[in-house]
């Protein structure tokens, strides 16, 4: 597990439509060990184990985070700002940030004023001070449509812990590749399509452009999922979820029972701890466009426990995400050429 590999991808910007710096991370790495690797026209990074089998195995995992983007910027020099993804205005006031600018980035400060203690902050409520003293001075520096993100450093934490921005979804881009990367090492004898995916924060584009052209037999998505194990969370509407506990396999209405199946095995097969999360629908995640794309595909998702989800700082257990990772790569190691995924004869 090279987890010099992942620090890299934590500390690189990729807000929705900003991805091209963090895929350039994924192509080089896999570089390493991939037989292909390929992207498209909207900066999606697919590597390639076993071109040459009929059967096609596709794991998802989308490379771009929440943010925002500048949309404003008054005569005093101070930028407003809309939503890139599923933002919490109420965790901006006061922080830190970077605004991406060109291929340099911009320090400010989001303002954290007295008139702002309200219940409910809206987006309009968020102003950055990048402490320029007017508006020219500020268009010298920073422009609308510029990408922002908090300004905040991946940490190692107790108990072989992470906490992190962006943890939402670099872990799961992270596992993808090295479980590719173990199961070609095993002796893997399926296709491995690990897709990279942009955009899953706002429309699952890449998601969908890349299960269309890859056609694959099955699909894993990997993505995070909100732990219930903190004061505040429930367990109610998905299950009891831990940190530590393992990975996190779906049980929902689209999730295929046989993959699932099979997930399950491989975590038995290792001795690995896993756990359950419920839902009916849609899954917000790369499933909910894999899963109708092309004819029709037999998909599942695989979740790595995850505590504080879009916040400035979110709290992984890297022991999970081994988990994960040994996981994927023995699922992987038991798809041969006969495999059949139809519940029923005829």
């Amino acid at each position: 597990m090279s987890r010099e590999f992942l620090y890299g991808l934590l500390e690189t910007a990729s807000v929705s439509g900003f991805e091209e710096e963090i895929q350039q991370k994924v192509i080089k790495y896999a570089g390493e060990f991939a037989d292909e690797i390929y992207t498209d026209e909207i900066a999606d990074v697919v590597s390639v184990i076993n071109p040459a089998s009929k059967v096609k195995v596709m794991l998802s995992a989308h490379m771009d985070e929440i943010g925002l983007m500048v949309s404003h910027i008054t005569e005093k020099g101070m930028l407003h700002v809309s939503k890139a993804g599923g933002i919490y205005p109420g965790t901006y006031p006061g922080q830190k940030v970077r605004v991406m600018h060109e291929g340099n980035v911009v320090y400010g400060a989001v303002r954290n004023h007295s008139s702002l203690n309200k219940k409910e902050l809206e987006i309009t409520d968020i102003i950055i001070d990048i402490g320029a003293v007017s508006k020219e001075d500020a268009m010298a520096a920073a422009a609308c449509g510029d990408p922002v993100i908090f300004d905040t450093d991946h940490r190692e934490l107790l108990n072989d812990r992470l906490c992190a921005r962006g943890l939402d979804n670099r872990l799961g881009g992270y596992i993808i590749l090295e479980a590719a990367k173990k199961a070609k090492e095993q002796g893997c004898t399926c296709g491995v399509y690990a897709a990279a995916t942009v955009g899953e924060e706002l429309t699952k584009h890449g998601a969908s452009w890349c299960a269309s052209r890859i056609a694959p037999t099955l699909a894993v998505v990997v993505d995070v999922t909100y732990t219930s194990d903190y004061e505040g969370a429930r367990a109610i509407e998905n299950g009891e979820i831990l940190l530590g506990g393992g990975p996190v396999f779906l049980q929902n209405s689209f999730s295929h029972k046989m993959l699932v199946g099979r997930l399950k095995k491989a975590a038995q097969n290792l001795d690995i701890k896993y756990q359950w999360e419920n839902g009916c629908g849609r899954t917000c995640t790369d499933a909910d466009a894999i899963h109708v794309a092309g004819r029709g595909i037999p998909t599942t998702v695989m979740s790595i426990p995850l505590r504080y989800m879009h916040n400035p700082a979110e709290v992984c257990s890297m022991e999970d995400v081994q988990g994960c990772i040994d996981v994927l790569a023995e699922f992987l190691c038991g798809i041969g050429p006969d495999i059949c995924l139809k519940p029923l004869e005829g």
